[in-house]
């Protein structure tokens, strides 16, 4: 088993008594000396705040629509990155043998240093782009702008949400896109399920897309928290009130880690969850495999036609030209062009 290498971390609020405050997520961890954070891959070590996660077990190409992000260069790759650690605590976690690194005993220190360079190059050979995503992309701000620093690297990020303004705010500039988890359709079941609050979540929502960063969100409908119409309801309603251009992808609950009782999601909840969410406002919903190739289509908002044909995980056919409907000439909202187009 390999140990964590300790490195210089970002977003740190030096306090008294010999305690430092971490400001890269909500929960703003104190820190004594020799402390770990809430995500257990942040630490206060000798008066600095220090990361295990400049780092990374998974190393693989992924097509971009598998984080998912269906309005982003479709039909491209992404090199895609993960160090164990989360900030939230889900119980149906699919990833939680890296992602409940520090929370369980069974989950072992997995990742090895980052080579900068070396994914830099990997990445413009593959002319992919970099990705952070199976366990919190935020854990590796430092990783992730280090590879970003120099042009000719595009980030995109699959993340929680869970990050403080500043945190936003540093990495914003860097990032193409992110997709965010909105988990739950309340504070209580968000608290519930995460063991983290939802509010901070619905405004990195609105600040990413504020700050030009392209937005998509995923929401799994995750039984008692996310399986019931005014679960839908109410979460399209707040995506909607941010910018109903926001796509929405709804993905099937698949029973894991503690919540392995549970039944998967029927495909008509997640035809009815879909059919909410259109009819709250939003013009682009999405459903990955369960409804077949209609769910992961996108569509004109005013012509109707296909404009994005996508199979399970790669793209088809693509009906956009200069970021908009090839047919009728509506603006499709998202980042279309790839980087040598």
């Amino acid at each position: 088993m390999t140990a964590p290498a300790w490195t210089p971390a970002l977003l740190s609020t030096a306090l008294g008594d010999d305690r430092l405050r971490c400001d890269l997520c909500p929960h703003r961890c104190e820190l004594a000396e020799g402390e770990t954070g809430a995500c257990h891959v942040r630490r206060h070590h000798r008066g600095r705040l220090e990361t295990a996660s400049f780092a990374t077990t998974v190393t693989h190409l992924d097509p971009i629509e598998r984080k998912p992000l269906f309005h982003v260069r479709p039909g491209s790759r992404v090199l895609t990155l993960a160090a164990p650690g989360c900030t939230f605590r889900c119980n149906y976690c699919l990833n939680h043998a890296i992602s409940q690194y520090g929370r369980e005993e069974s989950v072992p220190w997995s990742a090895r240093p980052a080579d900068v360079a070396g994914l830099r190059a990997r990445a413009v050979a593959e002319r992919a782009a970099v990705g952070f995503s199976y366990t919190e992309a935020a854990l590796a701000l430092e990783l992730s702008l280090a590879i970003a620093e120099e042009p000719g690297v595009s980030l995109v990020w699959k993340s929680n949400g869970f990050l403080t303004p500043e945190a936003i705010d540093l990495i914003a500039p860097r990032l193409l896109a992110i997709n965010i988890d909105l988990k739950a359709a309340d504070e209580r079941g968000h608290r519930q399920l995460t063991g983290a609050p939802l509010a901070p979540v619905l405004a990195a929502i609105e600040r990413f897309r504020r700050l030009g960063v392209w937005v998509e969100v995923a929401s799994p409908l995750i039984p008692g928290i996310a399986d019931e119409p005014r679960h839908w309801r109410s979460m399209a309603g707040a995506l909607a009130d941010i910018d109903r251009d926001i796509p929405w992808h709804l993905v099937r609950f698949t029973p894991d880690f503690r919540m392995g009782r549970f039944a998967p999601t029927p495909p008509s909840s997640l035809a009815e969850a879909a059919a909410a969410g259109r009819e709250v406002g939003l013009r682009f919903v999405y459903v990955e495999r369960a409804l077949g190739a209609e769910g992961r289509r996108t569509r004109c908002p005013t012509c109707d036609a296909t404009v994005v044909d996508r199979g399970v995980w790669q793209t088809m056919e693509v009906a956009v030209v200069a970021g908009s409907c090839a047919g009728c000439g509506t603006d499709i909202p998202g980042r279309w062009e790839h980087p040598d187009d």
